[in-house]
Order: C-alpha cells, then structure tokens, then sequence
C-alpha cells in the first residue's frame, strides 16, 4: 500500500479563500460527481475552467469545513476530528435503521428462534476466521470450523487467535447492554490476544512509555505513529464518554458513533499488538449497544478482507487530510452494506438448497414416506425433538412402526439418538443437510 500525498495547506480566511478562486468558491461543492475525493485522487481530475488543483481544493475544502461537525477525539497535537454528513451517508444510516435495528422484511431463518442460533454461531465463526486473517492468520477456513465447532484445543497461534476472537464475539453478545468502560476494553483485549503475544503480560493492559511502537511496512514507511502512551488513558476515558453518549452534546448517529469508535481506537493503538481486532470489536459492542441486533449475524471483516487495501487507505485518507473522518465512515458503510447484501444473499441461497432437499427427499426411496416428513421438518426446525411416542401419533401407526422408522434414521447417521429414563429422544445431526446430500 502506497500512502496517499498529503493535500496543500489549506489555512485561509473566508476572504483569502474568496480573494483567491472568486465566485467559485459559491459554487463548489464538497463531493465532486458524487464522489468524496481525497486529494491524492482530486489530481487526476479536471478543475473547473479558471482554477488550479490548489484552487480548487481549497475551495473544496472550505466547503467541507464549513458544513462539518466535530467530534471530542483529537489528534496528537490537539487538533480535532470532524465529519461531513454527505449523500450517501443519510441514505444508508436510513437503511441500517430499517434493515439492522428493525425487523422488516428480516429472513425468517433469523427471527424464527428454532433456526436462529444455527445461523448466528455461523457467523460468529465467519467473522473470527476473516478478522484473524486480517491479521496475519494462515489456517484455513475447513480447519479453523473444524477446530471451533468441534472444541478441540487450538494447535497454533493462527488457531488461538481465531479462537480467541470467538470467545470475543460471543463475550460482546453477552456484555452489550453494559457502558463502555476502560476496563471492558481491557478485558476484550485479553480475550483477543490470550496465548499469542510475545510477551503475554501485555494481554489486557496498555503499552507503557518504554513500548513505542509505530504501524508502517516491511520498506520503512511509517503509515502511522500513534499517540504516546502518557496520553493513553485520558484518551480512553475520552473515547469511552464518546461510545456511552456522553459526549458530545449535540446528536451523532449511533451507527456513526459506533464506526467512529472503531477508528478511535485503530488510531490510538492503545496496545503493542491486537489493536484491529480489539477496534473491530468494540464497533460490534457498540452497534448492538445501539439495538442493531441484525449485527449478530453480519461479518465486517469477511468484507475487509476482500480489499484491504482500501481498509487501510480510509484511515490513511483521514489522517491526511485535516482529521476528516467522512473518508472513513463512507469505507465503512459501505462495508456495512455490502455485508447485510451478503447476508440476505447467503440466507436466500440456503433457502433455496433447503427447497431443493427437501424436493430430493420425495426421490430417496430408502425412506418411507413417514421418514421424509419428519426429516423434512428437522430440516425446518435444527432445534426439533421427536419420540416414538411423537411419531406413532403424527403418523397414526402402531408403537412398533414408529420405533423402527426413527431407529432406522439414527442408524443411517440422520438423527441422533439418547434415552432419558425410559424415553428415548431423537434429534436431528448438525450436518443433516450434507448428509441428506450424499445419500441423494
């Protein structure tokens, strides 16, 4: 990744602006075709007839400044961030709003509760495997589902991070009405970095002053030199204030709010190593806080992880250019969009290889067809429970009839089988549609 030029300076007056591009400056609006350009991307565009790139920037820029509104982070020298609230940024915080906090049109396998938490640990998995592998894990998807689903320990550090980050998820689930506090922050980072540090001590803590440390590549370019760590707590309580809605006063969009975290925390770089993990943590933290319970089963990272470059370019475009964070929430949302896109793709196309087992069943002449309607219905209901009881009455046969159709099914690995008492309870195997599959 190459890091984007730094734009002119831009520290006129009102009149200095206008003394310099004239009635241009009334013209001027702070996306150029729709787009939010960053300087480095402004150069390979034609200004307006009469003006140089400097002008037109400054022009630009001014806009910009004049309709933004800041926010209490501030840089190492001081200085403020702020945001502008450009098109399409209302457009799509409308769309979270209906699509990620409200329940219409939801996917019925995410608002049935027989179905819905075969489809959240699913993406609780999706997004510990990616947002590891943002951060340099190797193991493969098949091995890391393998190794969580099954709860076997973790053979390497790639496994114990991708661990570590579902432990992370599942603990934000169950900490998500709870204020943001330093000490929650802690805690999430240890859970991150548990067994993967070099110097375990470091999980759960702050880097000291003697722990510079500077985020850059294998060439020697420094992309970012964070804060020192003398400033790290008064900036942690300043970003927790920030996440509990304390400040400031007047209104931020909690989706805003909860991206905006996510950048706090990357550009604090509180900690010697887990910082983009810990970021993207407490965006999921705070969008749940906020009633986006659609966040449960979207994965950011599976996203980023497709382009990121364009991850790390967004927080480079913000720290260029005068701290405006609009470069960083437009990459985000759109991170978000796509990512609620690929939900609904993925629940739809899962839908549709249902409809067509369940269409293969009628073709499995193994089973009778008292078999392929029970199965049909555990392929609806994962969390079903069926009895020989159950089945002697759903079916209208003689005890004997029932026993053998369920033992049958246990037997060719369809269902499992336990007795409690002198019951014996038959529920559907986790992988039925892939063995539903074979056997068709």
């Amino acid at each position: 990744m190459k890091k984007p030029r730094f734009p002119p300076p831009t520290g006129e007056s009102y009149q200095e602006v206008v003394a310099k591009v004239g009635a241009h400056v009334f013209f001027v609006e702070p996306t150029i075709k729709g787009e939010y350009l960053h300087w480095d991307k402004l150069l390979y565009r034609t200004p307006p007839k009469g003006l140089s790139h400097n002008d037109w920037w400054v022009a630009i820029r001014f806009c910009r400044h004049a309709l933004s509104s800041p926010i209490p982070m501030r840089d190492k020298a001081g200085k403020q961030f702020e945001y502008v609230l450009v098109d399409p940024i209302p457009e799509q915080m409308h769309q979270i709003d209906l699509g990620a906090g409200g329940r219409i049109q939801m996917p019925e396998q995410i608002t049935d509760p027989e179905t819905k938490d075969r489809y959240y640990v699913g993406s609780l998995i999706e997004e510990a495997i990616t947002s590891s592998q943002l951060e340099g894990a190797t193991t493969t998807r098949r091995v890391a589902k393998d190794m969580l689903r099954s709860g076997r320990p973790p053979r390497d550090r790639s496994e114990q991070m991708i661990l570590n980050n579902y432990r992370t998820m599942r603990k934000i689930g169950e900490v998500k009405d709870d204020p943001l506090t330093k000490d929650l922050v802690l805690e999430l980072h240890k859970l991150v970095t548990e067994d993967t540090l070099d110097d375990p001590s470091a999980a759960g803590r702050l880097r000291r002053p003697d722990e510079r440390i500077i985020v850059g590549d294998d060439y020697g370019e420094v992309f970012h030199d964070p804060p020192d760590a003398a400033q790290l707590e008064r900036r942690m309580s300043d970003m927790c204030d920030f996440a509990n809605g304390r400040t400031p006063h007047g209104f931020v969009h909690p989706a805003i709010r909860s991206i905006i975290l996510h950048f706090w925390l990357s550009y604090d770089h509180p900690f010697l190593d887990g910082n983009g993990r810990t970021a993207r943590a407490l965006f999921y933290w705070s969008m749940l806080h906020h009633g986006y319970w659609l966040f449960e089963f979207i994965s950011i990272s599976h996203i980023i992880r497709k382009a990121p470059t364009q991850y790390g370019l967004a927080f480079l475009y913000t720290e260029t250019d005068e701290n405006d964070l609009t470069y960083f929430i437009l990459y985000h949302l759109d991170v978000i969009r796509r990512a609620i896109d690929e939900l609904h793709a993925y629940l739809k196309r899962k839908a549709a290889e249902l409809k067509s087992i369940e269409r293969s069943l009628r073709g499995i002449h193994v089973l009778n067809h008292r078999q392929r309607d029970l199965i049909t219905h555990a392929l609806r209901h994962p969390g079903g429970q069926y009895t020989i009881h159950s089945h002697q009455v759903s079916h209208n046969v003689v005890y004997e009839t029932a026993r053998t159709d369920l033992l049958d099914l246990q037997q060719r690995g369809l269902l499992h089988a336990r007795k409690i008492g002198r019951t014996w309870y038959f529920t559907p195997r986790e992988d039925l549609e892939k063995r539903l599959a074979e056997m068709g």
